[in-house]
Formats: structure tokens, sequence, C-alpha cells
């Protein structure tokens, strides 16, 4: 069928007048929709696309994620929507404040990249992390972490945490929200753990050595970071935003299950908390190997992972993690970057989804079809319209 509005494909329920909205939703109360909810992650694809001048004509006339989106016909369930992927990995919603540190950013252009460099000046000294867009690649990358270089990390690491704290902008939101209107939902992917934190402030690889190093005082501080982002949870679950997300990149070759009880457990426990006491649900976005961590999220209260990843990028089949956990334990995923750079035809496509829907569809009260993290550059066009005929197909 047609929306009216926009003369772009839609799918509707058998009875009619259902929107992608009312479908997300009945997957958010647990409840099955009247077909299986395809909220797809093109934010990186649309990009590279578009900067690189690769858009088929087809979708020339797209100017965003969203466009694109609407002209397939598919759902948004989407918390990068709305985000800047030139200047960060996530967020858009909120505000960073400090309090007696001067944080400044600088932006300038290195042949065709976007070099993004932020000081911050503070008692102990002044910090600077670097991040580089890659226009080649269409990403962005870290070239020097806020704690490298410092003499003492831990010290450095207490006055940031200290000083640093969010203020969400609902009027941002309702505006984003407004834009994606019944197509969906806008997700506010705007929080981190306290392990997360620190692996942006100092890499994964430092994060250990801080941690093998002093355990107890590491605790301590990621507790300032917790009560932070707890702050924010509350403003963010107060007015009325239906889905938020933690963007830790859950994988258990860096969120291991020592580390997820000692420094976020806490965090995700307590967020899933404020955010059920509002009617909002709490989510963490997924990357890699899952199994080993299933279970500890689900008994945390968090309503489930965005973009899980299934063999062999992960280690667990989808209809294994509904399987492993509770019938209110929520999952995004199905495509990968496997899938769509290696299918070469739209019968090859057509058995995978048919065979994915086959053995999900006693979930699909608990599952939405989308990209297990991102939509690969490499992806053909022909094979994005593929797994959408095939979703309309097996998807009811």
């Amino acid at each position: 069928m047609f929306n009216s509005e926009r003369s772009t494909p839609t799918v509707t329920s058998a009875a009619g007048g259902a929107s992608h909205r009312d479908y997300v939703e009945s997957v958010l109360r647990r409840k099955t929709p009247p077909r299986i909810v395809y909220a797809p992650n093109y934010w990186q694809w649309f990009a590279h696309h578009q900067h690189h001048g690769l858009l088929p004509p087809e979708i020339a006339h797209c100017r965003t994620q969203l466009e694109l989106i609407r002209h397939l016909g598919l759902d948004v369930f989407s918390r990068n929507v709305y985000s800047d992927q030139q200047h960060g990995w996530f967020g858009g919603l909120t505000e960073e404040i400090w309090d007696g540190v001067e944080a400044r950013e600088e932006v300038h252009n290195e042949g065709f990249d976007r070099v993004i460099t932020r000081t911050y000046a503070m008692r102990c000294g002044t910090l600077t992390e670097q991040q580089r867009y890659i226009l080649a690649d269409s990403t962005l990358v870290q070239e020097k972490f806020t704690l490298d270089d410092t003499a003492d990390p831990l010290e450095a690491l207490e006055e940031l945490l200290r000083a640093r704290r969010w203020r969400f902008l609902p009027e941002k939101y309702a505006q984003e929200q407004a834009l994606v209107g019944r197509d969906g939902l806008v997700v506010a992917g705007e929080l981190f753990s306290p392990l997360k934190a620190l692996h942006l402030l100092a890499g994964a690889v430092n994060t250990t050595y801080l941690i093998d190093d002093d355990e107890s005082r590491v605790r301590e501080l990621l507790a300032l970071h917790e009560a932070a982002q707890l702050d924010l949870v509350r403003q963010i679950a107060a007015v009325g935003v239906p889905a938020m997300m933690a963007m830790d990149n859950l994988d258990a070759a860096f969120h291991t299950p020592a580390y997820l009880e000692k420094f976020s457990a806490s965090f995700y426990e307590k967020a899933s908390r404020i955010a059920h006491e509002h009617g909002s649900t709490f989510w963490i976005h997924a990357c890699g190997r899952q199994r080993v961590n299933l279970k500890l999220m689900d008994s945390l209260g968090v309503d489930g992972l965005e973009g899980v990843a299934f063999p062999p990028l992960g280690d667990v089949q989808l209809d294994e993690v509904m399987q492993l956990t509770s019938d209110r334990f929520l999952i995004t995923g199905g495509i990968s970057a496997m899938e769509t750079e290696k299918f070469q035809s739209a019968d090859e496509v057509r058995r995978y989804v048919e065979d994915l829907f086959g053995r999900l569809r006693p979930y699909s009260h608990r599952f939405m079809l989308a990209a297990s993290c991102n939509t690969s550059i490499r992806t053909p066009w022909p094979v994005i319209k593929w797994f959408r005929d095939a979703w309309q197909e097996f998807s009811h």
C-alpha cells in the first residue's frame, strides 16, 4: 500500500490503519505485531554513498537515512537517525556540562578527512583527545585517548568525572520524533556505562591496566560516572521517551562477566528500574560475542540488546538468545555484513530470510529484524531491496 502523504511504499496490517510506530510499540510491550518489525540501520551505508556521489538514481532524491527508510517502506527504531556520524559514534540529544573544567573542541580538515580535537583544561594539566573521520571509509576512528600521556591517569580521571554531567534536550528529542512521526520511534542513544566510559577515555587496553593497578580506586571513580548517567536516565525517562540505549558495544571480549559485575551491573540495574518506573525501556547496543552475558543482562532488568551478532561475527544464534533468556527479553538483529556482502541473488536472500523468520516466528513479540551492527558500505543496493522484498513476503 502507499502512504498518501509521501507516496512511498509502506506495509500495514490487513485491517488497515495501523502504523509502523504501532508495530514497534507492540514489540516494546511484548505483544505480537501483525507482522515482523524491520528497523534497519543504514547510517554508515547511506552517508558513504551520499558523500561519494554513489546513491543509485532510484534514491538520489533521499537526503537523509530517514528518507531512505521511508522510500523502502520500513520501520524506524533508531538511535542514530538524528546523529552526526562525522562528529561522534552516538549522541545528539544531550548537552555536556562541565564544572571547573574548560572544554574546547576544534575541527579542521586534513585532505579529505575531518579531524576533531578536544581539549580539557584542568587543575592537573591540559588533556587532549583526537578523532578522525576518514572520508574514504565513512567512519570515525580514535587517534588519541583523553588519558593518554597523563602523569597520573587516575587523578585526571577523578577530576574529569567529578566535573562532567549531562543535560537532556527534550525539545530536540521532540523535534526528531516529530520528523519520524508514525514511521516509528527515535531511541535516545545517549547513555554509556561506567566501563564504557573508561574505554572511551583510556582505550580498552589501558582500561585493563588501570583496573589491574588499582581496582578499588577505579571502582570508586567510576561510581561518579554512574551517578551522573543515572541523573541523565531520569531526565530522559521523565519526559516520556519510550526507549533509551547505552551505547556500550557490549562484547564479552571487552565486557567480561567479571568486569560487568564489578563496574556496570549496578548502572544497568538502576537504569532499567528508573526506565520501567516511567514506562520506558532500557537497551544496550551489542557487538560480537554475547552468549556468556545474556542471562546476566536479563537478570538485571535490561529490556533488550540492539544488533545481536550471530556466528561467525558473534557466538550465539538469534533463536538461541530467545531460549536462553526470559520471555521479556528483546533483541534486534538478523542481518550482518556476512550476508549483505556475500549474497549474490534475490533467491539467496529469500531463502535466508525465510529460514530466519521460521526460527524466530514464535518470538516475534520479542524480535525486530535489523542490522547486527550496521549496514556495510560494500553492500550493493540490490541486496538492500532483496532483503526488503523477502521481509515483505515472509513477515506476516
